[in-house]
Formats: C-alpha cells, structure tokens, sequence
C-alpha cells in the first residue's frame, strides 16, 4: 500500500511541475510581449517551427482553395507540396521578423512591416489574462505530451498559439492564425 502511495504521489508532483513549468513559461512570454522586448520574445521561440507551421496553414489552404475550382490529381498534389512549401516558407520567413512577430503578439496584427501590408488581426497574446491560472488551464487544449494550445480568444478569429517542450523549457512553436487571416494570406501566393 505504501508503494502504491508513493507512486501516486510521485506522479502527481511530476505532474504538478509539468504543468507548474508550462505555465511559468507562458508568463515569461506574455510579459515580454506586454513589454515589447523583442530580444526576450524571440528567445521564447523556436523560430523554425513557427515558420513550418505557418507555411503547412498556408499550404493547408491554398490545396483546398484549390481543390474547391477542381479536383486535384495525386501528382499535383506533390508538385504543389513540394514547390509551393517553397514559395509558403518564404512568406511566412517575412511574417516571421523580430519586428511582425512581436506586433502580431502584441497587438495581433498580421502584417510585413518591409511591404506595409496588413493580412487581418488575430486576439493578441498581450491579453490573455494570466492572473487567474483557471483561466489560462481552461484555454490548454493539449496537442502531444510535449506540445499543448492557448486559445486566445473564445471567438471563431480569435486564433491560438502552439508550445513546445524544447530543451529546458516550453517555447513558442505555432502560431494558429484565423481562417479569415490565412484566405488573406494565401491571396499573395501564385495561383499558376
């Protein structure tokens, strides 16, 4: 019985770290965001999995945009994936400077501040309200055991955020942008 109690008690105190270091992770990034310190926001980012996650939604709804005219044969499929992740990665790359991703977190504002052009908003990170851990526990939708989601807003625009256990902490690893955000995104890529 002892052991039984020890084990249980050993989980539930992994358990309360696991999501005691998720939690302390999410603060750190809402405050530098609140702060705008664009140096500290993008130490909490694991940059190249924001841009594969970009680019896939990108690429998600460009083929379904696409499927929609027509239907698409298997090798379009492949050449599309294959040369359109291309063109996808490289929009998300500009999306993805020090400067868009701290205004995108900050204010939600989906933009390429190089070509002045804003894509539509999103709820922004800056408001989530981390003051009442209930709150924030009831946006976490998780995703893999080293992987979970925060809603950022209750509303179909809202948007989310993807966290991702790396190393020594959790770091910012997708941002799940509105469908209204990537229409307006996929409209920049080639349609031939």
């Amino acid at each position: 019985m002892k052991w039984i109690v020890g084990i249980l008690a050993t989980v539930l105190v992994c358990l309360v770290v696991y999501i005691g270091s998720a939690f302390v992770s999410v603060l750190g990034l809402v405050s530098a965001v609140r702060n705008g310190d664009a140096a500290q926001i993008m130490a909490r980012i694991d940059l190249t999995r924001v841009r594969h996650s970009l680019g896939d939604q990108l690429m998600n709804a460009y083929l379904e945009r696409l499927g929609q005219k027509r239907p698409l044969r298997p090798i379009e499929k492949i050449a599309i994936n294959s040369l359109g992740t291309t063109i996808a990665d490289d929009l998300a790359t500009k999306l993805l400077t020090p400067e868009n991703l701290s205004v995108l977190l900050r204010s939600g504002i989906v933009r390429n501040a190089a070509e002045n052009i804003s894509f539509g908003t999103m709820s922004s990170l800056a408001d989530l309200d981390v003051s009442n851990i209930f709150v924030v526990l009831g946006r976490i939708t998780p995703v893999k055991p080293v992987e979970f989601a925060i809603e950022l807003g209750s509303a179909d625009k809202a948007g989310s955020i993807s966290l991702h256990f790396y190393g020594a902490g959790w770091k910012l690893s997708g941002v799940n942008l509105p469908a209204s955000v990537v229409s307006n995104l996929v409209d920049r890529l080639p349609t031939r």
